[in-house]
Parts: C-alpha cells; sequence; structure tokens
C-alpha cells in the first residue's frame, strides 16, 4: 500500500516533512498547500506534487493522509475538518495553546474514529530510542531520574515570539513530552524557573528565554529540564537517565563524528546546527511510524492524549513561575473524574 500524502504548510517545518514523506517507498507526496503561492509552487515542484487548495485537499479522492504544518492557531480547525473527510491526520506540535480546545478537538476525533498522531519527533531519535530501549530491558533498574538539557543556537525572530505561546508551549513541551517517555510515569508536579538572559526584546514581548523545570511524579520520580535560546556552541541536545543499578544518557550529535589530536590538544567539530540536520533520521522514522498506523488502522502514538498533557504541563510550568510555587497538574486538567480523555484508548 502506498499512502498519499497532502501537506498544510510549506515552510520551515512543512518542508522537512516534505523530505520525509518523499524519502519513504511507502508514501506519495501528491498535494501541497499554502497559504503563500509561491511557498507552494517551490515545494511542490521541488517533489512532484500539484498545488491545491486545503479545500482541494480535503474533498480528495486521492489523498488519504495530511500532515499539517500551518500555524498553530489552526491546528485544532483542521484536524476536526480532515479526520470528518476521513483521512488520517499528522499534525505538528501543539495541537492548540488553549487545553479545553485540544479537549474539544480530541473528543471530535474519538466521535469520528480518526486517526491522529502529534508530531514529538523525538521518540523516534535513534539515540534516544536506544536509551528507551536499555530502560525497558533492565539495565539501569528502576528509573529514579532524569535530566534533559535543550537548548538552541539562537532565539527566533521576537515577531514569532509573539504568536508562539511562549518557551513552554513552543519549545520545552518537546522535553515534557521526552520526559513522559522516559519516566514511564505520569507527572504529578511542575516546578519552574524562567528569565530573559538572552534579549530583552523577548521579555518586552512577555516570553523568557532561559527556564529550568522539576518534574516530579506521585512515586517521587524526577525529572529536570534546562532549556535557553542562546548556546553559541551549537544545537544542544543531551539526556540522561539515572535509575537503581546504573545510568544511561545520550550524547550530542554531530554532521561528523570524528576527534582530532595534535600539540594544540584534543578538538571536535562543531554539533548541528539546528533540528533540520539533528532530527533529520528522527522525521523519517516519525513519518514512517504513521504510515504503520494508517495501513494497520491501529491507534497512533503519540496520540492526541500525548499532546494534550504536553500542553497542561506547559502550562502548569508557565502558572509555577508566575506564581512562584509548585503546581499540581490537576490544576489545569481539572479533577481526575472530568480527565476521561487522559485515560487513553
Amino acid at each position: 500500500m502506498t499512502v498519499r500524502f497532502g501537506l498544510l504548510g510549506a515552510g520551515r517545518i512543512g518542508k522537512v516533512h516534505a523530505k520525509a514523506v518523499t524519502s519513504n517507498p511507502k508514501a506519495r507526496l501528491v498535494a501541497v498547500a499554502d497559504a503563500f503561492a509561491q511557498a507552494a509552487d517551490d515545494l511542490a515542484g521541488q517533489y512532484g506534487a500539484e498545488v491545491r487548495s486545503i479545500e482541494a485537499i480535503e474533498t480528495a479522492a486521492d489523498i488519504d493522509a495530511v500532515v499539517i504544518c500551518t500555524p498553530t492557531d489552526t491546528h485544532a480547525d483542521l484536524i476536526e475538518r480532515f479526520v470528518r473527510a476521513g483521512k488520517a491526520v499528522f499534525c505538528e506540535k501543539p495541537i492548540d495553546l488553549d487545553v479545553e480546545r485540544v479537549k474539544s478537538c480530541l473528543k471530535i476525533v474519538d466521535a469520528e474514529g480518526g486517526t491522529l498522531m502529534v508530531g514529538f519527533n523525538r521518540r523516534f531519535d535513534p539515540h534516544f530510542q536506544a536509551v528507551r530501549q536499555a530502560i525497558d530491558e533492565g539495565q539501569i533498574g528502576d528509573v529514579e531520574m532524569v535530566t534533559i538539557v535543550s537548548r538552541d543556537p539562537g532565539a527566533p525572530p521576537v515577531d514569532y515570539i509573539k504568536r508562539s505561546g511562549g518557551i513552554f508551549r513552543d519549545m520545552t513541551i518537546h522535553d515534557f513530552d521526552m520526559a513522559r517517555f522516559l519516566l514511564g510515569e505520569e507527572i504529578e508536579t511542575v516546578s519552574a524557573q524562567a528569565s530573559v538572559l538572552v534579549d530583552k526584546a523577548i521579555g518586552d514581548a512577555g516570553d523568557y528565554d532561559s527556564v529550568s523545570v522539576m518534574l516530579a511524579t506521585a512515586s517521587g520520580k524526577h525529572a529536570t529540564i534546562s532549556n535557553s535560546r542562546r548556546a553559541t556552541y551549537g544545537y544542544d541536545q543531551r539526556i540522561e537517565v539515572h535509575g537503581s543499578k546504573g545510568a544511561v544518557a545520550a550524547e550530542n550529535q554531530r554532521p561528523v563524528s570524528i576527534e582530532i589530536a595534535n600539540g594544540s590538544g584534543y578538538t571536535r567539530p562543531p554539533l548541528h546546527d539546528f533540528f533540520m540536520t539533528r532530527y533529520t533520521e528522527a522525521y523519517a522514522r516519525e513519518i514512517s511510524s504513521f504510515i504503520d498506523f494508517v495501513e494497520s488502522k491501529s491507534p497512533a502514538s503519540p496520540s492526541g492524549v500525548d499532546g494534550l498533557v504536553a500542553l497542561a504541563l506547559a502550562d502548569a510550568a508557565l502558572k509555577s513561575v508566575k506564581e512562584g510555587r509548585a503546581v499540581k497538574v490537576s490544576e489545569i486538567t481539572g479533577p481526575l473524574a472530568d480527565r476521561s480523555v487522559f485515560q487513553g484508548r
């Protein structure tokens, strides 16, 4: 079976997903839609696809699935439209910036029996997957503490900051998902600190550029996250998991993994410059997994519920910063009786 794709959004992340789709022998990119005609023309031409409107993709008989790479405030509406149209949906994070809007969207996905996968690509990174495998095999015993370092080489434009939903919903949200992926338990309490150390304009826009977060589960397991919008040495992506019998870590990756030793000492090449190159294989594996879910008609993972939980953790972190205290996730999600959407399927 060849899964036929429509791509919604031809910007930076749309280009990443177009490459992943067209590199997969079980997929074909049929159509591209974008509000900017030139962007759609360029990307469609590069991969031999057609340029179509979102409406045309929605009703097309020759498209099985869509990849949503449009601005965040369009995601929930597009998910609902396309599951109602019978298309499988892969959507970049977040589903929306509002927890209640995400809940209502997921109820429609459930009612329609739709396939929805949320783009937490780091779960598919081979190095991070190897960490998870070591945990599953019992090599480090019971997980006790997780450390995640994620620092961008530079801050995005302030215009982007203003519509991003803030660092916790835009950047740390990936690390919240990774913490859940590695801890193996749901997070109960969030404590966060945030500052503006990189660019005053980010603070003027109402956001932060440097954050530290502590997550705790009911059993007492911890995860710590360190985020910065500035890493002068490249795209810094590291994790370590400490367990009852040992530890496992994934180090930073480089385009070329060599080490030179001479009279000046030991040197290694620079890190990857950003996510487009660091996570190339993760994006390819992610789309491959989505194709498998479409073919098997089985529930996709990461699911819409995973997207909802990560957003709730982001909201809890922001509340912790604003109020200077630890925040229980239930303060964001509501009483357990009202959280049936969290119970999974």
